[in-house]
């Protein structure tokens, strides 16, 4: 049972089209429990809402790259409930494979699936930022040799937004969403 109980349906109009905005359009179910329980204080969820969708609708690293990132930092931070929004939702959709999709949640997560090289930086820098709040400059350059300023910028700032949002659904204690992908029994990330 989560710590601060979702909204539930209906929700005043205004909650409710803030709501709407937040999912992707022609999604056939409610809002999220994560997006419902933001709304219980409208005006932080406002706030969070610019830099969640501009990450994910308007970025400029490929959205096959932040699904990578995505997963890897959800899985890391133990974070089964986000990783299973976003594997259901979105990896299929960029072409994340599930034999990647699983290895995302495993200690090593190259040990058990092809990535291309880029892929490989990403994987390797999300480790260490979770690791160590910082990038070696052997991570910086591994990143360096794939992306530009302006996406080493996003990759930072989509890093640090989805530990954030895991440590918020962590803390929450929110129940898996019914038809997101069930984080697998054997991925055990070193959190």
């Amino acid at each position: 049972m989560p710590r601060i109980e979702p909204l539930s349906p209906p929700c005043p109009a205004p909650i409710d089209r803030a709501l709407r905005r937040w999912m992707p359009p022609g999604v056939g179910h409610e809002p999220i429990a994560l997006f419902r329980v933001l709304h219980r204080n409208p005006e932080l969820a406002s706030r969070m809402f610019a830099l969640g969708a501009g990450l994910l609708g308007h970025g400029l690293l490929p959205a096959l790259d932040r699904e990578v990132v995505i997963a890897r930092v959800t899985a890391r931070a133990g974070c089964a409930y986000e990783w299973g929004v976003h594997a259901a939702a979105f990896a299929g959709q960029v072409g994340l494979g599930p034999e990647q999709l699983r290895a995302t949640t495993e200690p090593d997560p190259t040990a058990g699936a092809t990535w291309a090289p880029r892929h490989r930086a990403l994987l390797d820098a999300v480790d260490e930022l979770h690791d160590t709040a910082r990038l070696s400059h052997a991570a910086w350059d591994g990143l360096r040799a794939h992306y530009d300023d302006a996406r080493l910028l996003e990759f930072l700032v989509l890093a640090g937004w989805y530990r954030t949002i895991s440590q918020l659904a962590n803390g929450l204690l929110l129940d898996a969403e019914p038809w997101a992908t069930t984080y697998p029994a054997q991925g055990h990330p070193h959190a």
